[in-house]
């Protein structure tokens, strides 16, 4: 048994961020339901895909959900989250505060109706600064919080990180926030309002290292740690290719040093101890790409392996599903759809009990809404008047472009017309319309 079955998770929020961090509560076993707008997440139209509604961003956050569509501008649909709530263990938004008295979910009325509920608030920035309330993206949070400035201190124009790193650090911070929400209230019995700004996660997130001499008063040194910044970090260009190695201790650059015939380096009192390495950081990585760059990739991984240093090659990309670890420790997981076809998700990277928890695929738009509903206590009668308001959508009743593209493909493969009789259908065949 996973550590968070049991625990059902709602989560409103969208794009990264908060899908990140209810995909990691997902993997670890709660039942996560995904409340989505009438046009869905704006993930499902980003990226490549075989199935309108599914795109690849969308397919990278959203594994181990269940999706329903509610329109949270309607009354209607604003009761129909409330009886989800009315039985969950937390909820996750990243609606913008000044909307949430709104639509009833400002959380001071949620944490009276529900004093068990983990109230979980991811936002740009805390609500308590003068930036509260202002709209945020991972690119203007790493412009920021320095992570933009961290290539100007390796000589170049500030830049971004070529991955949504602000987002998906924030996202872990969050999923780690809600377990420790969720632990103590296991203790206590009590509710708690969560917040979590991707602002100041991720200044704390930079400045680990970062801060470095401002750590004291009067400062001892500038903000940047020497090490990380230093524009020789890099992977080694090398005779043929690139490669990343890391002599890290004293006796690992004496050995190296020594095996490439430079002696009189692994003498040099700049290189002889870490505080010293530091200092001359910029000396010491130079002299490492000046041996690297005279031999090719393959002479310097076994140069390191022989000298018990950490080494590898500059695996691209598009490489990653062939690596050989990855592939030996099934970490790629295949699943066949019979719309889609055949799918790759990464997996669940931690273990338990040596198990690597199983992934399902993610779902499609408002697959879920009836039986989530249903789940919830909700009356069929009730969910029959919330859908004639259009306040809540099924996948049946979806707005999605890609509804009747799914039940035709369904059909080919159990079988079926889109003018049979429902009862007519194989239990195969509805139970894939129903739960996918």
């Amino acid at each position: 048994m996973l550590p968070l079955s049991g625990f059902v998770i709602i989560d409103a929020s969208s794009v990264l961020m908060g899908p990140y961090a209810s995909q990691w509560l997902g993997d670890l076993g709660a039942r996560v339901i995904k409340v989505e707008p009438p046009a869905g997440d704006s993930t499902r139209q980003t990226g490549p895909s075989t199935e309108a509604g599914m795109g690849a961003v969308f397919m990278g956050t959203n594994r181990n959900k269940q999706s329903v569509v509610i329109d949270l501008k309607k009354p209607a649909g604003q009761q129909a989250l409330q009886a989800l709530l009315s039985q969950a263990d937390a909820f996750m938004h990243s609606i913008r505060p000044q909307k949430l008295a709104a639509i009833g979910l400002e959380p001071e009325t949620l944490r009276q109706r529900y004093p068990k509920l983990i109230f979980a608030t991811l936002h740009g920035f805390t609500e308590q600064g003068p930036y509260g309330g202002r709209p945020a993206y991972d690119d203007i949070i790493q412009g920021m919080s320095g992570m933009a400035d961290l290539a100007r201190l390796q000589g170049q124009d500030p830049a971004y990180f070529p991955t949504a790193s602000a987002d998906k650090t924030s996202g872990l911070i969050a999923a780690i926030a809600i377990l420790g929400a969720l632990l103590a209230r296991q203790r206590d019995g009590q509710g708690r309002q969560v917040e979590v700004p991707m602002f100041e996660s991720m200044v704390s997130f930079n400045l680990v290292e970062h801060l470095y001499g401002m750590h004291f008063e009067p400062a001892l040194a500038p903000a940047g740690y020497p090490r990380v910044t230093n524009p020789w970090r890099r992977p080694y260009p090398s005779a043929d290719g690139h490669v990343c190695m890391m002599p890290y201790t004293d006796a690992h650059w004496q050995r190296f040093f020594r095996a490439c015939g430079r002696d009189d380096w692994a003498d040099d009192p700049r290189f002889a101890s870490m505080a010293e390495r530091t200092r001359h950081i910029g000396d010491l990585y130079s002299a490492l790409g000046q041996l690297v760059a005279a031999e090719p990739t393959a002479h310097w991984l076994a140069l390191c392996e022989q000298l018990d240093i950490p080494a590898a090659a500059v695996t691209p990309l598009q490489g990653l599903p062939q690596d050989p670890h990855l592939q030996a420790t099934d970490f790629f997981q295949t699943l066949d759809d019979p719309v889609m076809g055949r799918i790759r998700l990464t997996g669940v990277p931690v273990l338990f009990d040596g198990q690597r928890p199983a992934v399902q695929m993610p779902p499609r738009l408002g697959q879920h809404t009836r039986m989530a509903l249903l789940a919830a206590g909700v009356s069929e009668e009730q969910i029959q008047l919330w859908l004639a308001e259009g306040a809540i959508a099924p996948w049946a009743k979806s707005t999605s472009p890609y509804y009747n593209q799914t039940l035709e493909a369904l059909g080919k493969h159990y079988k079926f017309r889109l003018d049979d009789r429902w009862d007519d259908l194989s239990k195969a065949a509805q139970k894939a319309i129903l739960f996918g």
